[in-house]
């Protein structure tokens, strides 16, 4: 399997949900073929094959033909009968093309990303290649939806092509990306939510958002499902820092791996600042204490104060 983020292109005649794709030059918009050769046969392998559901936040509730549940539902189908034979080449049945694109509205194609431009601070053109001199062939209303893998979610997105139509060999797509940080102590979450369902309501909204939030202990964390749920969204991170807790063990095992002990401190900072794609608007909403020593650790991770908001 490719070690960089994965993704895949279909086509859909009618608005459907807007994805995410990989950023990188060197990654490769994969089909779900690639990785079957090299698969054996077991029972584990066959769950790795298995077609992933797609999440509601998803689905843009359009009325798209094929809606991404009618694709599921087909892949299943595909996959329980191959499982049933204990046969992977049924997995690569080749579907008709209609027309003479190279998309097929059924299933999801693999094409390369020849090169990435970026045209302002938060704003890039994409150029992918076409085999030969094919081209897309959409027709009026028509876009593309592109699938990829972030943060280890699989999410898809409409794109509407800026490259002609008739483009022979490539087509090109324009992708903004914009990203905020908010810092939470306590009920300071409160004005963070709104914002946060703001985003995950609008399907345009590729904003990229990453949630900390500072509470004493584990059972004093509000909201625990609402907040479970804005993070199964593909441009959502949620972090908790706790700092009365002094171990990670007691906690569920889908806490562990995004929660911290101790107080949310200069380096700690400096790791989240890090971690986020480019330098992000800053939301801070806590005690007057809490506001000024963020504002304090965001100075020395070279965040200025035009770059930050204090509730």
């Amino acid at each position: 399997m490719h070690n960089t983020q994965e993704g895949f292109c279909q086509s859909f005649s009618k608005n459907a949900w807007l994805v995410s794709t990989c950023r990188s030059l060197s990654c490769w918009f994969w089909c779900r073929t690639c990785v079957l050769q090299a698969m054996s046969g077991s029972e584990q392998d066959w769950l790795a094959l298995r077609p992933r559901e797609p999440s509601p936040s998803q689905c843009c509730g359009g009325g798209c033909k094929p809606c991404i549940y009618d694709v599921y539902e087909k892949e299943l189908a595909q996959w329980e009968k191959a499982k049933a034979k204990q046969d992977k080449s049924l997995l690569t049945e080749k579907r008709e093309q209609s027309s003479n694109s190279v998309l097929n509205p059924d299933t999801f194609t693999a094409f390369s990303v020849s090169s990435v431009e970026q045209l302002t601070e938060d704003t890039y053109q994409y150029k992918f290649e076409l085999p030969g001199n094919s081209s897309l062939q959409l027709s009026l209303g028509q876009h593309i939806v592109l699938r990829g893998v972030v943060n280890g979610l699989e999410v898809q997105r409409a794109y509407t092509p800026i490259s002609p139509g008739n483009a022979e060999g490539y087509f090109e797509v324009l992708i903004k990306y914009g990203e905020l940080l908010m810092l939470a102590s306590g009920t300071g979450l409160a004005p963070m939510l709104p914002i946060l369902q703001s985003i995950t309501d609008n399907e345009e909204d590729e904003t990229f958002v990453t949630l900390v939030g500072c509470f004493p202990t584990f059972d004093k964390i509000y909201l625990k499902p609402l907040l479970q749920d804005l993070a199964r969204y593909w441009n959502i991170r949620i972090f908790y820092i706790l700092s009365q807790e002094t171990s990670l063990e007691k906690l569920p095992w889908s806490y562990q791996e995004n929660t911290y002990t101790g107080r949310l401190n200069e380096d700690l900072m400096k790791t989240i600042i890090n971690s986020c794609r480019r330098r992000p608007f800053v939301l801070i909403c806590g005690s007057s204490a809490f506001n000024e020593d963020m504002t304090r650790y965001l100075k020395a991770a070279g965040i200025e104060e035009n770059s930050c908001f204090v509730f």
